[in-house]
């Protein structure tokens, strides 16, 4: 990776930590009445993002896809009847070793969320899949290819796997019997 590409990369790490708190604080602030939806939320972030020079317009739009794609997933594991509303499966780590204020941001992003999730749910039955490149959240995710599993402790760009090579893969909740080779 080259120096240019690096610092890109950190740019676009820390936008998506600072969208997903602008997220945070925008949901918050509104009352029940009127609570933005996620998709108002990013779209505000987003352009917040471009207006202070954090990101340029395609990184933004990029970052948003990125949070949107995570916070759905979580909501999606949230709503399973198989969990206890908790997002600790999700994760597949325990919570201590998480930064607090990117867990207590992403929780409470992914609860607002949980409402909006289940009345898309049946329009969004087809998992999502995370690509080398792109940038996610703590958690892990499977290779499609050869089932390893990467791990991630904080927001970073998913590298190709280490095993295979491959280049697409899933997140894995704490009931997919995950194996960390």
């Amino acid at each position: 990776m080259t120096e240019p590409e690096k610092k890109d990369g950190d740019r676009q790490l820390h936008g998506y930590e600072r969208m997903l708190e602008r997220i945070t604080e925008l949901l918050e602030e509104a009352n029940d009445k009127a609570r933005p939806r996620l998709r108002d939320a990013l779209e505000r972030a987003r352009k917040r993002a471009i207006e202070l020079g954090e990101l340029s317009q395609e990184e933004a739009a990029r970052v948003a896809d990125y949070i949107r794609r995570d916070v759905e997933d979580a909501a999606r594991y949230l709503a399973r009847p198989d969990t206890n509303d908790d997002l600790r499966g999700w994760f597949r780590m325990d919570i201590a070793l998480l930064e607090n204020w990117l867990l207590d941001r992403f929780t409470s992003v992914a609860d607002k969320t949980r409402l909006e999730w289940m009345a898309l749910q049946d329009s969004l039955r087809q998992a999502e899949t995370w690509r080398t490149g792109e940038i996610t959240g703590p958690g892990q995710l499977r290779c499609e290819n050869c089932g390893k599993v990467l791990q991630f402790q904080a927001t970073g760009h998913i590298p190709p796997c280490g095993a295979c090579k491959g280049t697409v893969f899933r997140r894995v909740a704490r009931e997919d019997d995950a194996d960390t080779d």
